[in-house]
Formats: C-alpha cells, structure tokens, sequence
C-alpha cells in the first residue's frame, strides 16, 4: 500500500502555522510528512520562507507519530555540509528516531543569497555528492578531515549522535543524479512520476530503499476558486526543475510564468473537491513505483478544511491504491 504524506510548505505559510497544521495532519491520520526548505517563496502571492530548520524542531516536539523529512534541502552553497549534518543529528534525536535527511542540488532561488554564484547543474551534481560523503563521514562519528574539490572540513566531529541515524534521501531529475542517488542515498525523492527514474535509481543499487514523490493539489469546495488560487500561487510548477532551479528570484518565475492559464494549472494540478480527481492524479506515482506520496495542498490558510476533507474521503480513498 502506498504511503500518503502531508506537506508543510514553507513558501505558503509562518513557522506557527506550519506546526500547528503538521500537528493536525498527524491526526488525520497521514503516513508521513515533509518540509520544504527555501530562503524565498516561488512567486509573491506565497508570501512565506521562515527558516525550516527552526519549524522541523518544533514539529518534532509538537507531534507524536509522524515522521519528518527535508524534501529537500541543499548542502552545498547556502549550507555546508558539516553543518547539515550537526542540524540533521539534532532533529534526529529531537524527533525520537522520526526524521529522514532529503538533499538536493538546490534552486538558484535560495541558494543565491550568500554571494557564492550559481554553479552549472554538472557541477552542482559534483558538489552534491561530495556533501553526502561528508555527512556520511561525520555520521561514522570521529573526527573528520576533509579537502576535497568543492569543500573543506577542518577538525570536526559531531558530540550528538543519535542511536539510529537519519536516512539519507537525493532528490533526482535524470540518469546522473539517479546514479548518484542508487550509489550514495538510502531512498529516492522526486517531483515527477516517471517509471524511468525508479528504474534508473534501481539499476544503480536502489532496489528495495523507499521512493517518495510529491503532488501539488488545490482543494476547495467551489472549484472555480481552487483553479484561481492555484493559478496564483502555484503556476511556477509548469516551468519544469530544468527551468526552475535557473531562476533567481518571484519576480523571475513571475515573468517566466505569465503566459500560463488556469486552464494549463487545471489540467496540471487537481482542483475543487471530487476525491477521484485527486485519486486519479496520485495513480500515476503508485503505477510508476514511488511507495510514498506527499500531497502539497495549496494555500497557505487552507490546509484546515483540506486536511479535515482528507481524513474523511481522501485518505481511505487513497489507501485503495
């Protein structure tokens, strides 16, 4: 049975508000959740980006049950990978064993904050994986040394490790990052349900690790205004992760987006309240091998009605799958 995660989005909401709803997710009954992790919102209209980190320690605090998870975070430009791993260990202890460590090679829209330039996507890819083997290296315990191509660590250790280390999750796009992932990663992430990915991830050594996949969804009861709200807030999604990780800032993926209809939302993300709209969208992520699926509902002061919408239809219809 696939599992049925719950989004906390951090470009559409405040760090209260993104506990108290994870909080409410988990009792409505969602198999896991996941967190964004973004310095800025895709366009104006989301109106949010606190700081993830800080959101994650108080959901792990705040809730009992449901498993945590970066989806994802870059530990490459605006984070250096030793420090990802001090944060990771720490909610890995905070949660009580509930947090998983999803990475990726960044968007242009965060990562540019520090100064540092924006990287090609190869060389994103390499910085990528070294990060991860540093992470590895640092979770081992002892004192780690590294000089590498992209990164330095100088005399570091981590004093608080958990008894059961966070699980490893790479974010892929095409057949490098799917090596890398099957080579270096405990389980998969992506944003597109293609049967090409998970088996590129398995043939590289992903055979039985968890992939998770993500869906963007409008709930609302009057249909007409989940296709305007999503059209609003959520239209950046047609630009493709090629385009999207490029882009510098809302008012790029505002201009790159505005020949997009609510018609091209429409048919891209499911609106209104009809559970087998929804049913239908999620199918292809189950029939092309993901075992786990968050759902990003869209609207940052509508995540109550949908996660109450959820745990009565949507869920049980979802489980069928």
């Amino acid at each position: 049975m696939v599992q049925i995660g719950y989004t906390m989005m951090t470009e559409q909401a405040g760090p209260r508000a993104l506990v108290d709803d994870v909080v409410a997710a988990e009792r409505a009954g969602f198999d896991f959740s996941v967190t964004s992790d973004h310095y800025f919102p895709w366009l104006d209209s989301q109106g949010h980006a606190p700081y993830a980190w800080s959101v994650l320690g108080a959901a792990a605090q705040a809730t009992e049950r449901i498993p945590l998870m970066t989806y994802v975070t870059c530990p490459t430009v605006r984070y250096h990978p030793a420090v990802i791993a001090q944060k990771a260990a720490t909610l890995q202890q905070l949660s009580e064993g509930r947090f998983r460590l999803g990475l990726g090679s960044g968007e242009n829209l965060n990562e540019h904050v520090v100064g540092a330039g924006w990287p090609s996507a190869g060389v994103r890819l390499e910085m990528l994986e070294e990060a991860v083997e540093i992470i590895r290296a640092l979770f081992a315990g002892g004192n780690v040394n590294h000089r590498g191509e992209h990164f330095d660590v100088a005399n570091a250790q981590l004093w608080d490790l958990p008894d059961e280390l966070p699980p490893i999750g790479v974010a892929v796009s095409g057949e490098r990052s799917c090596s890398l992932a099957g080579r270096l990663a405990d389980l998969v992430i992506a944003t597109e349900p293609k049967a090409e990915l998970i088996e590129s991830f398995e043939r590289h050594g992903g055979t039985g690790k968890p992939r998770v996949g993500q869906l963007p969804v409008c709930f609302d009861p009057d249909r007409d205004a989940a296709i305007s709200r999503a059209h609003d807030q959520f239209r950046w999604f047609a630009g493709g992760w090629s385009v999207n990780a490029e882009l510098p800032g809302p008012a790029s993926f505002a201009g790159a987006t505005q020949f997009v209809t609510e018609q091209d939302v429409a048919e891209a993300i499911p609106c209104g309240s009809k559970v087998e709209d929804f049913v239908e969208a999620v199918r292809p992520y189950a029939e092309a091998g993901f075992t786990e699926i968050a759902l990003v509902q869209v609207g940052g002061e509508h995540q109550k009605p949908f996660i109450s919408w959820a745990e009565k239809e949507l869920l049980p219809a979802l489980r069928e799958l």
